[in-house]
């Protein structure tokens, strides 16, 4: 199968559901026009079949090697690397202030989309430096800016985060790794760093000069929990006063973990201050390591929400590649008893068809987010709202939505599908990971449910669905679930439902939300260009997953009593 970027729809998307003609009325967008915005999505699909694509099998059955503290990835990775942020594509929305092209996030949305369909493990790299650029440019000093910036947002030196560390998993206040001040010689100033992260992804590897890393750690006296959390930049290598690069600092990567899927992205077990010479130096103010690390989780649960998109997709095209040429069985309803391509039978037409309307219902979900996060960065604090309140909807949905499809992916495929060969049990392994990390999605529900939902006494939640009822009178299904989700938003935020209600109802409740704004968008598609192929894809979304989603309603008020009716000595038996 030669993978092939979706242009049209990525372009339609953009178009349609993020709004970018009218974000590029703007002076700071004003170099995104049309003509632009198609020339970006062409030439990063072009890069993608060409040089990222290819690799993506080697980076499955071979993966990343790790050798006494080196990681090295296999042959053709550190041209097609070189490729990519030789081209531009990393700067795409970086600030111009440092290299970059300034252009909406919007299209770096696109390229990201792009690039992991094409090779989601690869595309890790680049979407992590993303997370280290945002925290540096909002909170890092401008001394650290003009540092560090210019490398990240081209791409020479890649950016990664430490958060997690062995006996803390999601409780970021639990770490133990710590930051002494120095107060003589060289590195006055700085800060000591010393402790163990682990699931740091692209924490090691040979394609870039340097790796910045981002480490939460407790400078001595902090108080406990989150409130004593500091964030501190620690090089690879040390950079001198002239840019160049120094000595290698005092941090390893000890080991890489042997995962299910996502081979050719290395996640490493990184070691900080060995010798106690692990030099770093503060982001922002002392304590304020939270704030800024929410900065960088905002940017990769966005980009972790585009990896369901992007899996979907590889999955996807690899389903209607194997449908259409695989010839099994007449048609059930047909006289001929001619064997007929699989996709002619129901079933698979079933199947190919959920998998398609539930790709380009979660693509359009994504291009929705990145519109309003661009209209936050213009000044629009409706906009800044919205996209706060659609963030834990697209991380959910757009990966649970990612696994559904790569699993009926190796559904298609048959017995064909369980066999390594056929490629489609990458997409399926791959895709698993997405749900997890950066905050798994019950935290994204808890998240949606207990801070989003209360935005301005709810009213941001309020208007979202409202707009959904007022803009899809033409499609009752979608207007239905979008008034039950009204509902139970306001018994959630009444005295009725007790926080465990919440909690227990917060997964079933935010897949409703995000399955209504990600139909109403495909409905958003239609509207704007009738055609009739989206109305088909559309007319299926409504009458077969939205009403799925209507039936969570259920589950999301059924309350707490029910989950801990079994005390846990019954309950594990």
């Amino acid at each position: 199968m030669t993978f092939i970027a979706p242009t049209a729809d990525q372009v339609l998307a953009m178009r349609v559901n993020a709004g970018i003609e009218e974000i590029a009325q703007s002076e700071r967008f004003a170099a995104a026009t049309p003509d632009l915005v198609e020339a970006i999505a062409e030439g990063i699909g072009q890069l993608a079949a060409g040089e990222w694509a290819p690799l993506n099998r080697i980076g499955d059955t071979e993966g990343a090697k790790w050798d006494d503290g080196v990681v090295t990835l296999p042959a053709g990775y550190a041209e097609a690397y070189r490729a990519f942020f030789e081209q531009g594509w990393n700067s795409i929305s970086g600030s111009t202030d440092f290299g970059g092209q300034g252009l909406p996030f919007t299209l770096a949305t696109c390229i990201l989309e792009t690039l992991g369909a094409a090779n989601m493990g690869f595309t890790l790299l680049p979407m992590l430096t993303v997370g280290a650029i945002e925290a540096i440019d909002h909170h890092g000093s401008d001394a650290q800016k003009a540092t560090y910036l210019a490398k990240l947002i081209s791409g020479e030196w890649s950016g990664t985060m430490n958060l997690t560390e062995p006996q803390a998993g999601s409780d970021v206040g639990a770490l133990r790794s710590t930051a002494a001040p120095i107060t003589e010689g060289e590195h006055a100033g700085k800060y000591r760093v010393k402790g163990t992260k682990i699931f740091i992804t692209w924490g090691e590897h040979d394609l870039a000069e340097n790796i910045v890393h981002l480490v939460l750690a407790r400078t001595p006296g902090a108080p406990a929990g989150t409130r004593g959390i500091s964030l501190f930049i620690v090089p690879k290598y040390h950079v001198l006063a002239d840019g160049s690069l120094g000595a290698r600092n005092d941090v390893r990567c000890v080991s890489i973990e042997h995962k299910l899927g996502i081979h050719s992205s290395p996640t490493c077990v990184m070691s900080f201050g060995d010798h106690d010479e692990c030099i770093g130096e503060m982001v922002g103010a002392e304590f304020g390591g939270l704030k800024a690390m929410f900065t960088m989780m905002n940017s990769a649960r966005v980009n972790v929400g585009n990896q369901g998109v992007q899996i979907s997709e590889a999955a996807l095209q690899k389903a209607l590649s194997y449908a259409r040429d695989r010839i099994q069985s007449p048609r059930a309803s047909s006289g001929d008893k001619t064997p007929v391509a699989i996709i002619e039978h129901p079933d698979v037409r079933r199947t190919i068809m959920r998998m398609r309307a539930l790709t380009e219902g979660a693509r359009g979900l994504l291009y929705y987010t990145a519109g309003q996060i661009d209209r936050g960065t213009l000044g629009d604090t409706d906009a800044q709202k919205r996209a706060e309140v659609l963030v834990p909807l697209l991380k959910a949905w757009g990966t649970d939505t990612g696994c559904e499809v790569a699993t009926l992916g190796v559904q298609v495929h048959g017995g064909m599908g369980f066999i390594e060969e056929t490629g489609a049990a990458q997409f399926y392994r791959d895709a698993r990971i997405a749900p997890i990390y950066e905050g798994t999605n019950g935290i994204q529900a808890a998240d949606f449910v207990t801070r989003k939902l209360g935005y301005d006494n709810g009213d941001v939640v309020k208007a979202l669905l409202e707009d959904i009822v007022a803009d899809c009178a033409e499609s009752p299904e979608l207007a239905s679930l979008a008034r039950d989700a009204l509902a139970i938003a306001a018994w959630m935020a009444g005295g009725d439902a007790s926080l465990d209600d919440k909690l227990a109802g917060s997964v079933p409740f935010t897949t409703m939300c995000a399955v209504a704004v990600a139909g109403w968008q495909l409905v958003r598609q239609v509207q704007a260009t009738g055609s009739a192929e989206k109305a088909a894809i559309t007319r299926f979304f409504n009458r077969t997953i939205v009403p799925e989603a209507r039936g969570l309603g259920a589950a999301a008020m059924a309350g707490a009593a029910l989950i801990y009716e079994l005390d846990t000595a019954a309950l594990v038996g």
